[in-house]
């Protein structure tokens, strides 16, 4: 089984969140998520958020609260490497204070852009935004929400 620990920002404003627009590198097509990836050894969640939000959206950003933390394993069949993976997703309510929105030219992110939240229900996303935008919304006191199922639209 493979691992991953990575920070996601969930960033909502005027009533729209934040999405990045990720293309498969293999040609796989483009799923929406929230600005956010992995964790590097020895850096600390908090700062991988901020890092992740610059790298991806070209965007200042601070973090206002932790959210929470959800853990799901993919099953081989489906994740991206064949091999059942597991992601421990750190989720932060992020601010952006600057910045244009602009692509990533050296990531699989293709563009980043505010979405109406009434629209995302309509978008092939990653199970990711509705777990961000769940905790965003109910503030679990303990910082977990139920499994988000995964299928139609949402995908791992």
């Amino acid at each position: 089984m493979s691992f991953r620990l990575a920070a996601y920002a969930v960033c909502i404003e005027d009533g729209r969140v934040l999405l990045a627009r990720h293309v498969a590198p293999e040609g796989g097509g483009s799923t929406w998520t929230l600005p956010g990836g992995r964790v590097e050894q020895g850096e600390d969640p908090f700062d991988a958020v901020i890092r992740e939000v610059a790298e991806e959206t070209g965007c200042t950003g601070v973090v206002d609260r932790l959210l929470g933390v959800d853990s799901r394993v993919i099953p081989a069949a489906v994740a991206r490497a064949g091999v059942e993976h597991q992601n421990v997703g750190v989720f932060y309510r992020v601010r952006i204070t600057t910045g244009p929105l602009r692509p990533d030219p050296n990531d699989d992110i293709a563009e980043s852009t505010w979405t109406p939240l009434a629209d995302v229900p309509t978008l092939r996303r990653s199970s990711l935004v509705d777990i961000g935008l769940t905790l965003a919304h109910t503030l679990p006191a303990t910082g977990h929400v139920p499994t988000v199922a995964v299928g139609g639209l949402i995908q791992h």
